[in-house]
């Protein structure tokens, strides 16, 4: 009976604590869901996921920051090293580019003459080609005859009122020499046998001409006139007229005299037209340099 109740007492005993084991795994596990919610821990990281998780740990929120500044110095530390950019770049003045070793001094006068027909109806921006004739050949240098020189027109128009003529303005850039192109600044100072000032090729300006043009109808009437007073003159009969023929005579010669100034104000002045192969002179303004 002893041994009964003492084995009852044991499996009692047994009982009891595990009952207790069962509600005490059963409280921690209450506490764990109160702190946790188990449903956030997935893969799935959104921001408003991570914020609604618990707070770091200062010690693991002290080596965040500490990472953070180490990354942005290095950031730093590398741009420095890239190129810097100037927002206000203006790129450099285009310089004239020299290129061999022999110069060509300023001043250098070629005769050469036109390859085709230069005239006051051609636009600005026309080119126009000179050949050489006959060659330089200096101490210091040579340009062989037949070299090609080419330029354009830089500034034309036709024959305007007061009589003033047409113009053509030329500028050489560059010379052919030995199969290379090279630059050259030149201008024109005699063409087609006649000098020429300031690059200026001219038209003939008519005014003094035109002026005794329009004075040739006074001139033809007076003399026309003159003649009948003499033939009347001579006439003992007519003698009584001849005054009146002479008085038309001069009387149209000065009118005449007096408007042609003004009638000649609104003619134009004469054409800029020189044929190919016409002699002309240019004349460097820069150095020029060769090999």
């Amino acid at each position: 009976m002893k041994r009964f109740c003492l084995a009852a007492f044991i499996l009692l005993s047994l009982s009891i604590g595990q009952v207790f084991a069962f509600d005490l795994d059963e409280t921690i596990d209450d506490d764990i869901r109160k702190s946790y919610n188990s449903s956030k821990l997935v893969k799935d990281t959104n921001t408003e996921e991570l914020d609604s998780l618990p707070p770091l740990p200062d010690k693991l929120k002290n080596e965040k920051k500490i990472n953070t500044k180490n990354t942005t110095s290095s950031l730093n530390n590398v741009s420095v090293n890239r190129p810097k950019t100037n927002s206000s770049f203006t790129s450099p003045p285009v310089k004239t580019i020299s290129a061999g070793n022999i110069k060509i001094p300023k001043g250098t006068s070629v005769n050469v003459v036109n390859s085709s027909k230069i005239s006051d109806w051609q636009k600005a921006g026309t080119t126009v080609k000179f050949t050489s004739k006959t060659g330089i050949n200096n101490k210091k240098f040579t340009i062989p005859a037949n070299t090609v020189f080419t330029g354009e027109i830089l500034e034309s128009h036709q024959p305007q009122i007061t009589c003033n003529g047409g113009l053509v303005v030329i500028r050489i850039r560059s010379m052919s020499y030995k199969g290379e192109t090279v630059s050259i600044n030149a201008y024109v100072t005699r063409a087609n046998g006649k000098n020429i000032f300031f690059n200026d090729i001219k038209g003939q300006r008519t005014y003094l001409k035109t002026v005794w043009k329009k004075g040739n109808w006074g001139r033809s009437i007076f003399n026309r006139m003159l003649t009948l007073t003499v033939n009347l003159g001579g006439d003992g009969s007519t003698i009584l007229l001849t005054p009146f023929p002479f008085l038309y005579g001069t009387l149209c010669l000065g009118l005449n005299t007096l408007t042609s100034p003004i009638c000649a104000f609104f003619n134009k002045g004469g054409h800029v037209s020189i044929p190919a192969g016409s002699a002309f002179r240019i004349k460097l303004l820069d150095d020029a340099y060769i090999d």
